[in-house]
């Protein structure tokens, strides 16, 4: 038995406290024991131990506190027996306690000898727990591995780890607190220090953001069992809600720990007050601190979505301490908030089994759900959408909600948050995906069964409305009721004595009112009541109907009210008033109000179903559009979810999905690996995955979904899709089959149309593209079916056939480091024999897909055949054989509406038109094509027989040497190697010379064949006059550009006749082929185009919207790959930018975004573009010119690029001539981000701008720059250079002015805003707005002047007298009869450009 305590053990704040006397009776620590003394008196208490058990520790604390005062310094070894020690002493102590709290005679020397030992026992325990804990920390952190090895696997020499220890000691505390430790304690309440004591180990514990990981699971359910004991038995609640709440807000990582904690505690322990004083002190936060507190509420948000996840019906009776916070500032809260709403509404809240009050419930988490799509901050707006995706996903969403959250998901398309427009398609396919209408929604197939199911439905309306008024009339219900009103009148009039007061009725206001509430009494059977209500009215109402009264007798009284009666309850008037409140009373009684039939019931649930169809189809369609143009944003998630949900639209059948799913195509060629691979996997999902029982079946399905993409299809779209399915068969990943029935539909053998045959052979094309053999295996019968006798009838066909055998070439490349001989076919091959034979043929029938499919057996002809020369040759002569026959056919034999006179002048025989035009298109493709040949076949092949001999000269060589000049072989090997290849680039060179030799001097000779028709097209293109038909004037016109493309002497000698066309004729279809040639044309001879180059961008000012286009497209591809110079005329590209038509304003668009990727491209050309858009004789108006400086000066990014802007546009204030000028610089500095550098530019250029500063709009420009400078920097010294620059704005905008003409002084609206004034009206400048192009012909330009070299402003007088004096262009269009040299529309020779500027380029060959 032990001692008397003389103290007693109080639990300190502090461990300092233990060294400070608290009182007589407490204890206090005698002595800190020295370092060195430590392990011995360790070792002491060890013995002790041993003798006294756990009571020990009453004469050795001392010894563990000063362990814990030097726990940094003591050795390792020392820190692991003192745990080690303890733990045993422990656990004795516990298994000590649990015998001694079960003796009911415990005395009170040994209660507190007891509790003093528990008390010391557990701080040094705890502490030792804290203090390893803590040096684990500050270790890990201190010695983490490079090489990535958690702390488990560092473990001391003595094979110690702490993260292993830990585990036991939480369980030996828990041990501890489970036995009934009140009993040491006077009141049978254990103090809140112990407490606080041992779950403080536990907190110290979680606080390590290692304890999340899930190799730590154990140890955090250990905790979690020790911190339950403590609320379950020590009422530790108030304390563990401060506690969890301060590390949530200060411990991030903690937040899912203390959810599953509290989820744990809530369930298997019946702690669910813990969840409400949780949630209470989290919804007491100060919203603005939750604001500021950015980390701090993250946690509480973590915590609270992750508590609604695990236990939501608990956290839904405490919801409402949380609502206040979606008011909040903080959008995490509101996000955890929201986030809690839809745990419960998936998982408590759902389902058709609802009570009212929960239904009511669903509803409000709904409306706020909702409410929140249109929150201020695009983060919430975005969980939203996700939370209703959830929603959506597990059909928890009521069916009456549909249509508003398909309305506000639809909304959301157009967000400026591309997060949020990324969730909204995503909460849209989901919708789709999860529809409880249908697996088809177009809104065409849901009309029409709507419209008939309404129609039916008002049928059996009508029907029931029939059928029940002819079932019993108020007549034959009034003698059913008679006989019971006449006794009841007869007990009110003659009433017993004794009988009860009855209720007091009271009258309406009105006699019909009256009446009315009579007939509903009636008919709930209320017979007293609506008697003397009766009685009252005849009172109330005398004389008024129909109450009126003849009798006051009391004979007659039964009868009167009897008759009153009858009349209310049959009159058809006051029937058909009644009827509708009467019907719609929930009170009625079941016998009167019949209930509907099932039958039609069933009809209005149908009804109702196809409405609500119906309305999600509409709506769906109304997001196609916005969804299609969002997969050409820049965000590559955007661009994924829409193709992804255009796929999932396709699947339910909306047939405006196909403009989708032909609109993703293009992105297929996207630069960015996840945007192709996303189009081909939705490609792959929409056509190779078909429905169907049998392969067959499955084949036919696929074929025909491809055959519907490409009706109608540009040739773009082909392109792509080409692509797309080069792609599968390469990965073999459409069957043969699929193949198999092609080729049954190309030749005819499965019954098809000629679409589909058609379509049969352009995807049988695009598969060879990827598999060449598929075509080249059947040839033959591509030949001898696609291109028989039938050609002339489907000529689209025999194009197709064309390019499919192309393939066949393109295909057959040598791969690098191979010099295969290229795949040819002889002359006498089948295949040439039936091109030139269906070509001769159509040649002499009128038909305008003729020349399409000419070009492309031409093509194919000159790719696949030996001596494609003599091939066209043949069916050139052929085909002139035919038209010079014609020509010497009888006067009228061959004319016919419509023809052109020929080339013989007297206009006795004629050819028609399309005869002409066929043999153009032909002599022009045939050049063009001899050229390529030459450039690209036999230029190839020179140079594949070269390398050839090379190689056998090098193998000779090797073969030839010694081995006794081994050595020296190598060196000179080496030294043949540098010779070979300087030989071989000279010798490149000479194949290239001697293919442009060719082309110069012999293609276009006399003795070519070529040339005998240059004098035809000549004579058509110099006479538009005269040939006045539009299909041959374009034909002539191209004809002529590729002739040009041939010969260098041909072009120089004639480009003056190609931009005389260009820019005179009146033909939009000329001008759009010439502005092409001429495009080709700057490519191949740069020099000779050059001079031209102003013409070329005359013709993005063409008043016709197709030669506009056309010259932009060139125009870019030209600017983009250097060739052509660009200096300002570039402007007339800027001025695309206002044109009407959308589609040239998106090329423009286009080009300058392609544009500003080239270095300071851009920044380069701006002074420029504004010099030329701002003069008053050739620009644009000036709202016009305010669009474009918008769209350009977006490019404008870099600080140094605006800080040199200012300073150039301050400059050019100098060389202004107009207030239009003035304005137009102002404008631009206010578009310009302007900096504290580029306030001091302005500053340094102040006189440059200062005279221009009378004018308003000018001053107002310069006020707004400053202005919205002011808005955004902080520094004073900035400021006050704002607040110098505006007063010498001021002063000089004032300089000069009498007092009458100085304006009031501007008001602000706003404090810190620059005050602005308003302009004067200025009348219009002449010459401001761009003229047209009928002006621009008929002004100084009329004269077709010959580009001149740039001349100094000092001869520019000059030269403008000298270019007056130039005699006119004759470009005349009269009468047939008219002479000859009069329709000529040459230049005269002195015209001819003079001046030659080369153009370096990147290669030596000629791109075309």
């Amino acid at each position: 038995m032990p001692s008397p305590l003389p103290w007693e053990f109080h639990l300190p704040l502090s461990p300092g406290d233990l060294l400070r006397s608290g009182g007589p009776a407490q204890y206090v620590v005698q002595e800190v024991l020295s370092l060195a003394q430590v392990a011995g008196q360790l070792a002491e208490f060890r013995g002790a131990f041993r003798v006294q058990g756990p009571l020990a520790i009453l004469q050795h604390f001392d010894t563990l506190y000063s362990l814990l005062h030097h726990f940094r310094s003591v050795n390792a070894a020392v820190k692991e027996d003192a745990l080690e020690l303890m733990v045993k002493v422990m656990s004795r102590h516990s298994s000590d306690l649990s015998s001694i709290l079960d003796n009911l005679d415990l005395s009170p020397s040994d209660r507190t000898t007891h509790l003093s030992a528990l008390k010391m026992n557990c701080y040094v325990l705890t502490h030792l727990v804290e203090a390893f804990e803590i040096d684990s920390c500050k270790s890990g952190l201190a010695g983490l591995d490079p090489s990535g090895k958690s702390k488990k696997n560092r473990t001391t020499g003595s094979g110690f780890c702490w993260e292993e220890e830990r585990q036991p000691l939480i369980q030996l505390l828990t041990q501890l607190l489970q036995l009934n430790l009140r009993r040491l304690w006077c009141g049978l309440v254990v103090e809140e220090e112990f407490i606080s004591l041992v779950t403080g180990s536990c907190y110290r514990i979680l606080e390590k953001p290692s304890i999340s990981h899930q190799k730590h699971r154990a140890m955090r359910e250990a905790v979690m069992h020790l911190l339950a004991v403590a609320l379950t038995h020590y009422d530790h609640m108030l304390s563990a809600t401060l506690k969890i709440t301060q590390m949530l807000q200060h411990f991030e990582h903690v937040a899912p720990v203390f959810a599953g904690a509290v989820s744990l505690w809530a369930t298997e322990y019946g702690m669910k007050s813990m969840v409400g004083e949780l949630l209470r002190e989290i919804g007491q936060k100060c919203p603005q601190d939750l604001a500021r507190d950015a980390s701090g509420v993250k946690g509480y948000a973590t915590f609270l979505s992750e508590l609604a996840e695990q236990i939501p019906a608990i956290v839904l009776s405490n919801m409402s301490v949380l609502l206040h916070h979606l008011d909040g500032e903080s959008y995490v809260m509101r996000n955890a908030i929201l986030t809690a709403m839809a745990e419960m509404l998936l998982q408590v809240l759902s389902g058709d089994q609802l009570e009212e009050a929960a239904r009511g419930t669903r509803d409000q988490f709904l409306d706020t759900l909702q409410a929140h799509l249109c929150d201020v901050n695009g983060f919430v707006r975005s969980r939203v959408l996700q939370l209703f995706t959830r929603i959506v996903q597990q059909k928890a969403l009521p069916l009456a909600r549909f249509q508003a959250v398909v309305s506000l998901a639809v909304g959301r398309l157009q967000d400026r948050s591309v997060t949020v427009a990324k969730n909204a398609i995503q909460l849209l396919a989901a919708f789709l995906s999860n529809n409880p209408f249908s697996c088809k929604l177009s809104c065409t197939d849901l009309a029409e069964p709507l419209k008939k199911e309404m129609q039916k439905l008002q049928e059996m309306r009508n029907k029931r409305t029939a059928a029940t008024a002819a079932l019993i009339t108020p007549e034959e219900e009034w003698e059913a009721m008679q006989p019971e009103l006449r006794d009841t009148i007869h007990q009110l009039l003659h009433p017993l004595q004794g009988e009860e007061e009855e209720e007091t009725l009271e009258v309406e206001e009105t006699a019909l009112n009256t009446a009315e509430r009579i007939i509903h009494l009636l008919r709930k059977l209320n017979y007293k009541d609506a008697i003397r209500l009766t009685q009252m009215a005849v009172c109330h109402f005398q004389g008024m109907e129909p109450f009126t009264s003849s009798s006051g007798l009391e004979d007659d009284k039964e009868t009167m009210i009897l008759g009153i009666l009858r009349t209310l309850y049959t009159d058809s008037h006051l029937e058909n008033n009644i009827q509708h409140p009467l019907h719609s009373s929930g009170d009625e009684d079941p016998v009167i109000e019949e209930q509907p039939p099932p039958e039609l019931v069933k009809q209005e649930m149908l009804v109702q179903y196809l409405q609500d169809a119906h309305s999600f189809s509409v709506k769906i369609t109304e997001a196609l559009s916005m969804v299609s143009r969002m997969m050409y944003e820049s965000s590559v998630s955007v661009v994924q979810e829409a193709i992804e949900f255009f796929v999932t639209v396709s699947q339910f059948g909306v047939p405006q999905a196909l403009c989708g799913v032909q609109r993703m195509l293009p992105l297929v060629w996207s630069k960015e690996p996840g945007i192709r691979e996303t189009v081909l996997s939705a490609y792959r999902r929409l056509y190779l995955s078909p429905s169907g029982d049998s392969e067959r079946a499955r084949a036919e399905s696929l074929v025909r979904s491809l055959s519907l993409v490409m009706v109608d299809a540009s040739l773009g779209t082909i392109q792509c899709l080409g692509e797309i399915i080069s792609e599968f068969v390469q990965k073999d990943e459409i069957k043969p089959a699929v193949v198999h029935l092609l080729w049954e539909q190309f030749t005819e053998k499965s019954q098809c149309s000629s679409l589909e045959r058609r379509a049969a052979v352009m995807l049988l094309g695009m598969m060879a593209r990827g598999k060449p053999e598929i075509v080249g295996s059947n040839l033959d019968v591509l030949v001898k079916t696609g291109l028989d006798e039938k050609v002339i009838e489907d000529y689209r066909l025999a194009q197709e056939v064309c390019s499919a055998i192309s393939r066949l070439a393109s295909s057959n490349k040598p791969a690098e480091g191979k010099n295969q001989a290229p795949f040819r076919l002889p002359q006498t091959h089948l295949l040439f024999g039936r091109l030139s034979e269906a070509v001769t043929t159509g040649f002499a029938q009128p038909s305008t897909l003729w020349i399409p499919f000419m070009e492309s057996a031409v093509t194919l002809i000159y790719q696949l055949a030996e001596g494609p020369e003599e091939i066209c040759a043949q069916i050139l002569q052929c085909c002139s054989q035919q038209a010079l026959e014609r020509l010497q056919e009888p006067q009228g034999v061959g004319a016919e509406p419509g023809t052109s006179p020929s080339s013989v002048p007297d206009g006795t025989n004629t050819l028609p038109t399309f005869l002409l035009t066929h043999l153009l298109s032909l002599v022009g493709n045939v050049a063009l094509q001899q050229v390529v040949h030459l450039e690209r076949a036999v230029s190839a092949e020179l140079r594949r027989r070269r390398v050839l001999g090379e190689e056998q000269e090098a193998k000779k060589h090797v073969a030839n040497s010694t081995k006794e000049q081994s050595a020296k072989s190598i060196e000179n090997e080496t030294t043949m190697e540098e010779d070979l290849g300087l030989v071989g680039a000279s010798a490149d060179d000479t194949e290239a010379e001697l293919i442009r030799n060719i082309c110069d001097t012999e293609l276009l000779d006399g003795k070519q064949l070529l040339s005998a028709f240059i004098p035809l097209v000549l004579k058509i293109c110099n006479n538009p006059g005269l040939y006045n038909d539009p299909a041959l004037s374009a034909a002539a016109a191209l004809a002529l550009g590729k002739l040009c493309m041939v010969s260098t002497e041909f072009c120089d000698s004639h480009l003056r006749l190609l931009f005389t066309m260009l820019e005179k004729s009146t033909l939009p279809g000329v001008r759009s082929n010439l502005m092409i040639a001429a495009g080709d044309l700057a490519i191949r001879f740069p020099n000779l185009v050059e001079p031209w180059t102003p013409h070329l961008y005359a013709r993005l000012r063409d008043p016709c919207q197709g030669v506009r286009q056309t010259a932009g497209l060139v125009m870019t591809h030209l600017i983009l790959k250097d060739m052509v110079k660009v200096k300002g005329q570039v402007s007339e590209m800027a001025a695309l930018l206002i044109d009407p038509e959308e589609e040239i304003v998106g090329l423009a668009r286009n080009f300058f975004s392609e544009l500003s990727n080239k270095g300071n491209a851009i920044y380069n050309l701006l002074p420029d573009i504004i010099s030329r858009l701002s003069d008053p004789d050739c620009g644009v108006e000036e709202e016009s010119f305010r669009t474009i400086m918008r769209q350009l000066f977006s490019y404008i990014t870099k600080d140094k690029q605006t800080e040199s802007l200012v300073e150039k546009l301050c400059q050019r204030f100098r060389t202004a001539r107009t207030e239009r000028q003035y304005r137009d610089l102002s404008h631009c500095l206010t578009l310009l981000p302007l900096s504290e550098r580029g306030l001091r530019k302005m500053q340094d250029n102040f006189d440059c701008f200062a005279d221009k500063l009378h004018d308003l709009a000018v001053y107002n420009c310069f006020l707004a720059a400053l202005g919205r400078l002011r808005r955004s920097v902080t520094k004073p010294e900035t400021k006050a250079l704002i607040e110098e620059m505006e007063q010498k704005l001021h002063a000089c905008h004032n300089r000069g002015r009498d007092s009458t003409e100085v304006p009031k002084e501007p008001l602000c609206q706003e404090e810190g805003k620059t005050p602005l004034l308003e302009p004067r009206k200025k009348r219009q400048i002449a010459g401001s707005c761009r003229r047209p192009m009928s002006i621009a012909n008929r002004d100084a330009d009329s004269s077709f002047i010959t580009p001149q070299p740039r001349v100094s402003r000092r001869c520019r007088g000059a030269a403008q007298r000298h270019s007056s004096q130039k005699p006119a262009i004759i470009f005349s269009s009269d009468e047939e009869n008219s002479p000859e040299d009069e329709l000529c529309a040459e230049l005269i020779e002195d015209e001819t450009p003079s001046k030659v500027t080369p153009i370096s380029r990147a290669s030596a060959g000629h791109a075309l």
